[in-house]
């Protein structure tokens, strides 16, 4: 009775525009007035439990961090850095686009962050040396994408948090994933750029490919100074989020000079409106799953589908297809935190690892970021470009089944995502 009430009560909200938020938190309050056992102040005591946890606390200042590197030139600075390596190259700006993508999701973590902050420079700039509005948004949406894959991650932090992995593995985990789908990507800009035609820009001289190194070193030490001290075991993942403010702070007002005092004020709004939203969907999100587990839909899902087949290559088939599909129309923080306690049982029953399914769950739910009716990245690229969600749509389609060959690739090959985990030390060898 209470899960069918869940299923119809979502189902209803989410057709007539509730915002996720909202929903997750209505939802398991009209199950629970359905059931008339459970006292309903508990629903505002799960969101609280939801979001106190010191680990998430470096949520806020990832996102804090990547809107400080925004403001300033630093965006900038590794965009000439990025012309430095991969510029000159037919399709030279489709390549840095996917580059800095590469680059910057070892700063924030947020995918959507990484396609407003290089797409509100790129996508005009693709525009005006020839490249199509639809294409240049497709690169950069999906491009995007990586940011959450290449530590530090805020979905990763978030899964740890929900199936108590080692936050720490989980970068290192993501390392391999990320570079491949930087990788596929360019392979499909090689080939448009071929068959379309467009152009790389000039090289420059040594001097001055010198000073574009020494005018972005600071700014590429930034995920150095984060993951070698979360590695070294100086300090933790959160702890490594204040660092990264700090250090943004630092070389932005006194190094660079990029941004002034009187920036602060808007950049720390824009990072509490941000954060407010993600804390929200976790909170609300919380108390949905709470519910879940306590009508024991793991252990019914877990059943069901043993019932059906043991086989692991189907399961983990049916899964990713489940996945793709519920990313296409659900908040990516919202899916993870539902999604990962009912199926993690499931995984951890035919023999997957919780590390491995971690990434083969942030994947799935990374690439919905890019499809629609509700993948963010889609239609803030398609905002910046000036381009129809339709005509984005089309052209983001070869760039979607690069990434769903990532995903097949580190789905049935563990190896590859945990093998730096491993040479780590993170994992025990067998």
């Amino acid at each position: 009775m209470v899960v069918a009430a869940l299923i119809i009560s979502f189902a209803f909200f989410l057709v007539i525009g509730v915002p996720i938020a909202f929903i997750l938190g209505l939802t398991p309050l009209v199950a629970l007035i359905i059931q008339r056992e459970t006292p309903l102040i508990l629903v505002s005591q799960r969101i609280f439990t939801g979001m106190d946890s010191p680990v998430l606390m470096a949520v806020p200042f990832f996102i804090l961090a990547g809107n400080i590197m925004s403001a300033g030139g630093m965006t900038e600075r590794l965009l000439r850095f990025c012309n430095l390596l991969v510029g000159s190259f037919r399709g030279g700006l489709a390549y840095i686009n996917v580059v800095i993508s590469m680059i910057f999701a070892g700063i924030t973590g947020a995918a959507v962050a990484d396609t407003s902050a290089v797409g509100s420079i790129l996508i005009p700039a693709m525009k005006k040396d020839g490249y199509d509005g639809d294409f240049a948004s497709a690169v950069t949406a999906t491009s995007s994408t990586i940011g959450p894959i290449i530590p530090p991650s805020i979905p990763f932090i978030i899964y740890g948090v929900l199936g108590e992995v080692s936050i720490a593995s989980l970068f290192l985990a993501g390392f391999i994933p990320g570079i491949l789908l930087g990788v596929f990507q360019m392979g499909v800009v090689w080939y448009y750029a071929r068959k379309r035609g467009y152009s790389g820009s000039k090289r420059i001289s040594s001097r001055e490919a010198l000073k574009v190194v020494i005018d972005a070193a600071l700014v590429l030490l930034m995920p150095i100074i984060i993951l070698g001290g979360i590695l070294t075991g100086i300090f933790t993942p959160t702890e490594s989020s204040c660092i990264a403010v700090f250090y943004a702070l630092f070389i932005g007002l006194f190094v660079y000079r990029d941004i002034h005092l009187r920036d602060l004020p808007g950049i720390l709004i824009k990072t509490g409106a941000t954060s407010s939203l993600v804390m929200l969907v976790i909170g609300t999100a919380s108390i949905f799953s709470w519910v879940l587990a306590s009508e024991e839909v793991p252990q019914m899902v877990t059943g069901t589908i043993l019932s059906l087949t043991e086989n692991k290559i189907v399961i983990l088939l049916l899964m990713n297809m489940i996945l793709l599909i519920i990313g296409t129309f659900m908040e990516l923080t919202a899916s993870l935190i539902i999604l990962a306690p009912v199926l993690l049982p499931l995984m951890i029953k035919i023999g997957v690892d919780p590390l491995h399914f971690g990434v083969i769950l942030v994947l799935n739910l990374v690439i919905g970021l890019t499809t629609p009716p509700v993948g963010v990245c889609l239609f803030v690229a398609a905002s910046i470009g000036q381009t129809s969600l339709e005509k984005l749509s089309r052209a983001i389609i070869p760039f979607l089944m690069a990434s769903i060959a990532v995903l097949i690739i580190c789905t049935y090959w563990e190896g590859i995502i945990m093998f730096i985990p491993k040479y780590f030390g993170y994992i025990p060898s067998p």
